[in-house]
């Protein structure tokens, strides 16, 4: 699978295949041969035809790879019982899959596509290369850290995506715990493997990583205690709605117990033992130019999560001015408010302010569920003047479990199912409510939920007229920047009506103007962790929790937070383009068509896109 370089939310579903005529032939000289039109015509199609043909077998590849994509998007497989492959050979046999993909796919006649196969094949051919740019750096990545919840993200998946609605379910649920001992002795081995290579996570993480994983292994069965195991707990659940004798219930539960108590905490165990012994090996935090080949490996993380041929340089000069202009615009809000001070006194009022944040116990969390919904909804209620298309899944907002709140982001969105059955979650990190700023939070609710990620995704899921792989590919500057883009959008939608909300807005943007500058100021100007976080401190009104959380989250996961904002300035750019050439014939809704109606894409591919659709808006003119 391109794991390296799409995120594929994987489906099956029928191929809708783009028959289209050539483009009417030009005029021959009296020496040329005739080729007959339909003769033409039928090349076209029938290669048109093949690449249709070969972009199912690609993807339906990928599905059959991905047990766990599978249960995600609610496919009814034979492979329910199954983990995905994670062991270096399955990745190096991804790295072989994608050179021989991307042979085949050159092969075909480029000259003969409609244009909609002739994106889809630049899409393709734009991923196949990522995965094969990035496969010389494997073993640079982390196996295991504090924040992509490698370890718990499975447990995560049983919980919240694997269904028991028949006896077959429950066995599968069962085999999955057994098996999550060979994932994780397979995370043990690499992790061996990586720090003999010189890559071991930095030394901020093991506290947090210890703390999550271990709670893993904590409660009945695997221990005499008052507390269940979660797994357990969600399984006996989840079993008592089966129409089985009660007999057979017990039976299941007993094994689900056997299998949590034995396999599952042998791998636990063993994963905990590694990752104990490598805290004892580690001093200091370094980037990844400290790494093997280090400078290379993040230049090729700036081209991959950005889609663009830039340098770190440059990134960390475009953050750096970005700051500036929204310093700005702050003065101006806070000159609205009549607030006397210093720039760097109304971040510390933000921080403090009682107001601008929820209780921090259950009912703030509930008080924030609450706005998010209504917030939510607001957009929906006007999102047609805005929007030509609209995803039919629904939207929920969730908390996210406590027992992973170490190990995951502030937020993030879930894709819903493919056959409705499950709605997109935006999933909230409401572990410390004296963090969640007021302010913030609405923002981050337009970003994850609508008109951001949710729009975006589930939209992309649902087209009928793209090829699958399509549907389910992710580029971290198209997807981020778009949600990005959605937060700014929102204001021009009418919200943010508050002073103090709009500021929040403008929050929300310098944190990800300040990702460029801390992100490339750690991995390629060596910054410490302390700098990283003073650079927040001094630029940006982020909690001081939250500044620590995302300084870590750029030292394990280097280039990703990259994406958000130079993805915003190239839609924002791109509007401005149709905008100023188009002049009364801008239609938004149409932009928007443009933008998010096709899939994702890579910003160049996506500059094209607009570009062409400008050129066509003016000749109907």
């Amino acid at each position: 699978m391109m794991l390296n370089s799409i995120r594929l939310y994987l489906a099956s579903g029928a191929i809708t295949l783009l028959l289209l005529g050539c483009d009417k032939p030009a005029p021959m000289s009296t020496n040329e041969t005739a080729t007959p039109v339909a003769d033409v015509n039928t090349t076209a199609i029938e290669e048109n035809t093949r690449i249709s043909e070969f972009f199912q077998v690609v993807f339906d590849r990928e599905i059959a790879q991905s047990p766990e994509l599978q249960t995600i998007l609610g496919l009814d497989t034979d492979d329910q019982n199954k983990w995905s492959d994670i062991s270096d050979a399955a990745a190096q046999a991804d790295v072989d899959e994608a050179q021989a993909d991307l042979q085949t796919l050159l092969a075909f006649d480029q000259d003969a596509l409609s244009a909609d196969n002739k994106l889809s094949a630049d899409l393709l051919q734009y991923q196949l290369q990522d995965t094969i740019d990035q496969a010389p750096f494997r073993k640079n990545a982390y196996i295991v850290d504090q924040f992509n919840g490698q370890v718990t993200d499975k447990v995560s998946l049983l919980l919240n995506a694997h269904n028991i609605e028949t006896l077959k379910d429950a066995e599968d649920y069962i085999a999955r715990i057994e098996g999550l001992q060979g994932v994780y002795s397979t995370m043990t081995t690499q992790l061996i493997d990586r720090a003999e290579f010189g890559v071991i996570t930095p030394a901020f993480a093991y506290s947090d990583m210890l703390n999550d994983i271990g709670g893993l292994g904590k409660g009945a069965p695997i221990q005499e205690s008052d507390e269940v195991n979660t797994l357990l707990i969600d399984f006996t659940t989840k079993v008592e709605s089966l129409d089985v004798s009660d007999a057979q219930k017990a039976q299941l539960i007993e094994r689900a117990s056997a299998a949590i108590s034995g396999p599952f905490k042998g791998g636990i165990d063993g994963l905990t033992a590694e990752i104990e012994r490598q805290s004892t090996l580690i001093e200091g935090n370094n980037g990844v130019w400290s790494l093997p080949n280090g400078e290379a490996y993040y230049s090729a993380l700036v081209k991959s999560y950005t889609t663009l041929n830039i340098t770190a340089e440059e990134v960390h000069q475009l953050g750096l001015a970005d700051v500036e202009r929204i310093h700005a615009e702050m003065q101006g809000i806070m000159d609205t408010l009549d607030f006397e001070g210093s720039l760097q006194d109304f971040f510390e009022f933000v921080r403090t302010d009682p107001s601008n944040f929820y209780s921090n116990d259950d009912a703030g969390r509930e008080a924030f569920l609450a706005d998010a919904g209504q917030q939510t909804e607001e957009i929906f209620a006007v999102a047609d003047q805005w929007f030509n298309q609209l995803p039919q899944a629904g939207l929920e907002v969730r908390r996210v479990e406590p027992w992973r709140e170490n190990s995951t982001s502030i937020a993030f969105y879930q894709s819903p199912s493919l056959d409705g059955s499950r709605p997109g979650y935006y999933y909230a990190n409401l572990k410390d409510m004296s963090t969640y700023q007021k302010s913030v939070s609405t923002a981050i609710t337009y970003h994850e939920g609508v008109p951001g990620h949710h729009f975006q995704i589930a939209l992309a899921q649902e087209l009928t007229d793209l090829p699958d792989f399509r549907k389910h590919s992710f580029y971290g500057a198209y997807t981020e920047g778009w949600a990005l883009y959605a937060e700014r959008l929102a204001k021009d939608m009418g919200f943010y009506q508050d002073p103090m909300s709009d500021f929040g807005r403008l929050h929300d943007e310098i944190w990800r103007s300040a990702r460029l500058v801390i992100d490339t100021g750690i991995h390629a100007k060596q910054w410490t962790r302390e700098q990283a976080i003073d650079y927040f401190r001094q630029n940006t009104p982020l909690s001081e929790g939250d500044m620590v959380t995302e300084v870590e989250r750029f030292f394990v996961t280097p280039g990703q937070a990259l994406g958000y904002k130079m993805g915003m300035m190239k839609i924002l750019e791109l509007r401005a383009r149709a905008q100023d050439q188009l002049g009364d014939d801008f239609d938004i809704r149409d932009f928007h068509d443009v933008v998010i109606g096709k899939g994702a894409m890579p910003l160049p591919i996506l500059e094209t896109q607009v570009d062409a659709y400008i050129t066509a808006k003016q000749k109907h003119q």
